[in-house]
């Protein structure tokens, strides 16, 4: 008896000694942000709250007025607990994708709406953030922002399983919002055209294909974005501008915004932005008057 209590006293010691090795418990979500990311340390992931949300305004987003309009539409809808759609925002670099979410977030936040954002990395424990948050009273998004996946990423089959449920149901409170490049989020070859070309040994290689695209599927609603034609670039910048305090653009900043453009080959609303804090900070460096 003595041997074995011996036994178990030495058990305990070893046990003592494995736990310093340990990660400490992950904390608990500050549920009072609007905002979280989901972020991993020593092997655990965790919400961390956004101090510091990036609050923009519907108004300040030009040229995608259809695009505002609907996932504005889709997310009262969230907000009011009728049945809403994940989306999925694509198109051109820098034409509001992003943007427009976080818009949404700042618009709506005072009527219960939260942004959990996700990287691509992390999609693997997008069923565990949805367990999360089934059973708070707030209206989740989690926002997935320039995702694209090549075929042998973990994350891809994660995000099927929370957009379409897997035995589990999907919960009320989540929908997701993603951004991406490529409207299939994945790469696409010529060859998967021609179902007869053969490049691997799969014997249906259109079954791949299929494969592809069904993840697009099945975001409930599709929003395009396109490049900015000239007028529409050139407005975006005088926002900007008079933003920067800037209230009469003269036609030689109109040109220099143009050159900024061709430079950067793209006319987009990140490029108008970049541009207004180029010219303003150059013309306050130079102590004349910004003009």
């Amino acid at each position: 008896m003595a041997d074995f209590e011996q036994l178990i006293t030495r058990a305990e010691a070893v046990l003592a000694r494995l736990e310093s090795f340990l990660p400490p418990p992950a904390p608990a979500p500050d549920w009072s942000a609007i905002a979280w990311r989901w972020q991993t340390l020593n092997g655990r992931g965790h919400l961390v709250a956004v101090e510091h949300p990036h609050h923009i305004s519907l108004n300040d987003i030009r040229n995608v007025d259809e695009q505002k309009a609907e996932i504005v539409r889709n997310t009262e809808q969230f907000v009011h607990g009728y049945p809403a759609n994940n989306v999925l925002l694509t198109g051109a670099r820098g034409t509001g994708k992003s943007s427009l979410v976080k818009a949404v977030l700042s618009t709506f936040a005072e009527q219960g709406l939260r942004l959990v954002e996700v990287d691509k990395q992390d999609l693997v424990a997008l069923p565990e953030i949805v367990s999360l948050l089934r059973e708070r009273k707030e209206r989740f998004v989690i926002f997935c922002d320039d995702l694209s996946f090549e075929s042998s990423d973990p994350g891809y089959k994660a995000l099927k399983v929370v957009l379409d449920g897997s035995i589990a149901a999907t919960s009320d409170n989540v929908v997701v919002y993603a951004t991406s490049n490529r409207r299939h989020l994945m790469p696409e070859f010529m060859s998967e055209n021609l179902e007869v070309t053969r490049h691997s040994e799969e014997i249906r290689p259109g079954d791949t294909t299929e494969e592809k695209v069904s993840l697009s599927e099945r975001f409930g609603l599709w929003l395009s974005f396109y490049s900015f034609n000239q007028d529409e670039y050139l407005a975006v910048v005088e926002q900007w501008l008079k933003h920067y305090g800037i209230e009469q653009v003269d036609e030689a900043t109109r040109s220099a915004a143009l050159l900024f453009s061709h430079t950067r080959g793209a006319r987009s609303g990140r490029v108008a932005y970049q541009f207004a804090r180029d010219h303003v900070g150059r013309q306050s460096l130079a102590g004349g008057k910004v003009s």
